[in-house]
């Protein structure tokens, strides 16, 4: 097996004495059973007692907080994304979709919806804690082993087979600053015969979200952190289409005067003049956690045939209920500008709603029921008395999800401008009121002003899979052993959005397009393990991968070989190196022409023209349409991953490894998202980006930004230069490389009657990461870049003591550096300490009490002014000083 570095939990074994103390196990990263813990890749092992003594609230936590998880993500608590019910992790920077995640060693099912918009992921955030048992984590090229998925790691969740008792585990907690009330209940039971073993959990999670205005240091425009002034958010405004200024309100603003907690009032823009505006505005409608309730349940069962069999089945439940805010809702007159009668101008009108006129933000939210299932059956055994082992096993899963919004219906228009009189130059003519536009709704407007839509999203999983492993023969240094694998499955998905959309029943929505695919995948594969001397082990793999989709076959061999070599016992020298090939994600494949918008954008090129900063430009904020679609003829991505390190472990009480990493993706598929091709088209366009670094216009990337981007002509009559359409159609780029090392280290010492102590550390640092859309493109630096979004290193450390009945915990996790929001410089390392204490009263029970973020750090400013809320969203959560009280007790 390749097998986990010794810098794993502090309570593993140390390496000396695991080689001779340890009966056959198998670890993430091979199919063959040996007795090392180590092998020529490093896997990382978290324990059950390492998630709960760290203060992490879920797996997806404690996955998260690894060093190998350097890159940023658009998770459940982001905001404005696609999946905000979804918890995903970016092993090594190349994005959720190129890690593997398997729970007990078998594929689990996609979410439905596709991560940003465009990739298949797998979700985190409902794996029952109280029944994990260990979390292996091997962060590099395995697709020989697992299959095409495994291109930047494999995350093996392994839950409890085997349980005596009862477990009753109830855990209390919230913030400091306020908001993320929680409370979980974990029930863990299980009984064992002489025939059978049975084990079964539940998990019930209820959490209140946190919203942005609970946050002092982001409640308000005026926390900017660079001290520099920013123009209020707008609350309702009239514009001249034809000079883009504003119609001064004048007295009207007083009108709305008391929404957004008293802070609207009229407010002037130097260039475009008077409006009625809010500092308290943006962080009303948004949940920088989401509001949870979870209950998972898993059950597993084994029954023994015989000495050499055994049936096994497993079955894992899942319902949850989620809720989120993103934005405000907000009104702007029917395709954009109309000619107003009373003024003889086309004129733009505009209207933020605020939590006061819909009875609580709440009123607002987008809510999410999901539903899934996993259930694995098969035999395991021996061949006589032959010592070969083998498995059959078939494993099933679906997972539904269905999306709730709230959305002005069709005669919102009526409601401020008025009866449509006509059309003028093919504009809709109105006389509205002005008075109207500024009159605060109340709550029972709002609800017969506005409806919900709903779509029906599923995906699903099935597989079927041999494998077998055993001793082929002995050499003079050992056995040679062997695995075999063969598997054969499907998968697919549907996305059915609400048949309203695009009929009229609700204003400013276009049809929506159902979009569904299914594949099939067919594998073989082989590995061996030699050992060639006492001091070196050679150990290789080969599999051939076939998908099967959309009338086309795609398939590819990919390899794998290591080398283990002790020059003395307490020295292992490693290394490996495997091909890699993974076919496009279903959604990239099947997904059909869809039209929507993006709000909230920035049109860069016209910002930088007019030379307006992007936190304080008339550009800002804009919602852009988009089109995006499915492309067939994508081709499968082909990689390389190398990496050698070494483990030293001089005494039981100390242990090291330092190991590299190199990564190589090409044809890596892609799909640009709008603010990145708005950004490139500005800096193609200018010859240059934001922080200096040159752009040819001629260049492939230059052109091929600028064709995506779709404006209105520079002498329009009205709005233009304005974006109308981005187009973002996936495509395979060219190459994508990551370089870096990972250190570990564990250090275990006793103090005598003062107790006993260890120590553990992580650490990444990223060398390279360079990213090619084009061949024939100069490379992006993706480590460097200050567009970059990624951490360049990252650190893991913490120390236990225990002392008699009492344990307690200290982890730091230091982040480093990032970009500045608009590119201009770079954000400070962060690090952040979280803290836990526990007491064992008897040998049943104990209580603890768990702190995150024991300083109450804020998330590290980004000083240059940058988009709301002043702050790297995605790399690092506001919710400050959070704490639990916990009680576990077991029953016989």
């Amino acid at each position: 097996m390749m097998a986990a570095s010794a810098a794993q939990a502090a309570e593993a074994p140390p390496a000396d004495q695991a080689a001779t103390n340890l009966e056959q196990i198998v670890v993430t990263g091979s199919r063959i059973p040996r007795a090392t813990l180590e092998g020529p890749s490093p896997v990382t092992i978290i324990s059950k007692e390492e998630i709960d003594a760290q203060g992490y609230r879920s797996a997806f936590d404690a996955i998260s907080a690894l060093t190998q998880n350097t890159g940023s993500v658009q998770g459940e608590d982001f905001g404005n994304t696609f999946t905000p019910a979804a918890n995903t992790i970016n092993l090594r920077g190349f994005g959720p979709n190129h890690t593997l995640v398997l729970v007990n060693g078998r594929r689990l099912v996609d979410y439905p919806l596709a991560y940003e918009g465009s990739v298949n992921v797998v979700n985190l955030a409902n794996i029952p804690t109280a029944l994990i048992k260990r979390i292996e984590v091997l962060a590099g090229g395995a697709s020989a082993i697992y299959g095409s998925d495994a291109v930047a790691g494999v995350v093996n969740i392994i839950l409890k087979d085997k349980f005596e008792g009862t477990e009753v585990n109830v855990r209390v907690g919230g913030t400091e600053q306020g908001g993320g009330q929680n409370q979980r209940l974990q029930v863990v039971s299980g009984w064992s015969g002489d025939k059978f073993d049975a084990v079964f959990g539940i998990e019930l999670l209820h959490r209140q979200a946190i919203w942005g205005d609970q946050r002092d240091f982001m409640d308000s425009l005026l926390d900017q952190p660079s001290g520099t002034a920013l123009l209020p958010t707008q609350v309702a405004f009239r514009r001249n289409a034809q000079s883009n200024g504003f119609i001064d309100p004048g007295a009207a603003c007083d009108a709305v005067s008391g929404l957004y907690h008293g802070s609207v009032q009229r407010t002037r823009n130097p260039r475009q003049g008077w409006y009625c505006g809010s500092n308290e505005a943006s962080p009303a409608f948004w949940t920088v956690q989401t509001q949870k309730k979870n209950a998972d349940a898993y059950g597993s069962l084994k029954w023994r045939l015989s000495d050499r069999t055994e049936v096994f089945a497993d079955l894992q439940l899942g319902i949850s209920s989620i809720e989120n805010n993103t934005r405000a809702p907000s009104w702007t007159s029917d395709n954009n500008y109309f000619y107003n009668q009373a003024s003889g101008l086309n004129e733009i009108w505009y209207r933020r709603i605020a939590p006061e006129e819909i009875g609580s933000a709440h009123a607002n939210n987008n809510r999410f029921l999901e539903r899934s299932w996993a259930f694995t059956t098969g035999l395991r055994g021996s061949f006589g008395e032959s010592g070969w082992d083998y498995e059959v096993a078939y494993n099933r899963g679906r997972y539904e999800n269905r999306t709730k919004r709230r959305q002005f219906l069709s005669g919102i228009n009526e409601f401020y401008l008025g009866p449509r009189l006509g059309t003028r130059n093919g504009i809709g003519v109105y006389r509205p009121d002005p008075a109207r536009l500024y009159q605060p709704l109340t709550p029972a407007d709002y609800q017969r002003l506005t409806g919900f839509y709903e779509s029906e999203n599923a995906a699903w999983i099935q597989n079927l899979s041999f494998t077998v492993n055993g001793d082929l023969f002995e050499l003079p240094a050992g056995t040679v052993g062997f695995a075999g694998v063969l598997e054969a499955g499907n998968q697919g998905y549907s996305n059915r959005p609400d048949a309203r959309l695009g009929n009229g029943t609700f204003w400013n929505t276009s049809s929506g397009t159902r979009a569904e695919g299914e594949r099939d995948r067919y594998a073989i594969g082989a590995e061996i393990n030699v050992p060639i001397f006492s001091s070196l082990t050679a150990s290789a793999a080969a599999r051939y991968d076939e998908f099967r989709f959309a009338g086309r076959k795609s398939g590819k061999g990919t390899w794998n070989v290591g080398l283990e070599y002790r020059p003395f016992d307490s020295l292992l020298l490693r290394g490996s190196a495997s091909t890699s090939f993974r076919a496009p994600d279903m959604n990239y494949i099947f997904a059909a022409e869809t039209r929507g918008y993006n709000p909230g954008m920035t049109d860069y090129w016209r910002c930088r023209t007019a030379g307006q900063p992007y936190d304080d430009c008339d550009y800002s904020g804009l919602a852009i349409d988009y089109t995006s679609a499915g492309n067939r003829d994508l081709k499968p991505e082909s990689g390389k991953s190398y990496g050698f390190g070494l483990v030293w472990s001089p005494s039981e009480r100390f242990d090291v490894s330092l190991d590299y990493y190199s990564i190589r993706l090409e044809d890596e598929v892609t799909n640009l998202s709008s603010s990145r091709i708005l950004r490139e088209e500005a800096d193609c366009r200018l010859g240059a980006t934001v922080g200096g670094e040159s752009r040819d216009i001629n260049s492939p990337l230059c052109r091929n930004a600028l064709s995506r981007v779709l404006r209105n002509p520079a002498d329009a009559a009205v709005q233009p230069n304005q974006v109308r359409r981005v187009l973002i159609n996936a495509i395979n780029a060219a190459s994508e490389r990551t370089d870096g090392i990972d250190l570990k280290s564990n250090f275990r010492w006793s103090a005598g009657r003062y107790g006993d102590f260890s120590s553990r550390l992580g650490y990444t640092l990223v060398l390279k990461h360079d990213y090619q859309q084009f061949s024939d493109d100069e490379k992006t630096d993706r480590r460097d870049s200050l567009e970059a979004t990624d951490w360049r290193s990252k650190v893991n450390a913490g120390v236990t003591w225990n002392i008699g009945p009492w344990t307690s915990n200290l982890v730091a996790l230091r982040y480093g550096s990032l970009p500045n929001s608009d590119g201009s410089g770079r954000i400070a390392p962060y690090t952040r300490y979280n803290g836990s204490v526990s007491y064992r009263f008897n040998e049943r029970g104990s209580v603890a009490f768990i702190v995150n973020n024991l300083r109450d750090s804020k998330p590290p400013a980004d000083r240059s002014g940058g988009g709301w809320p002043f702050y790297p969203v995605g790399n690092y959560d506001p919710y400050g000083r959070q704490f639990w009280l916990e009680l576990d007790y077991r029953f016989r």
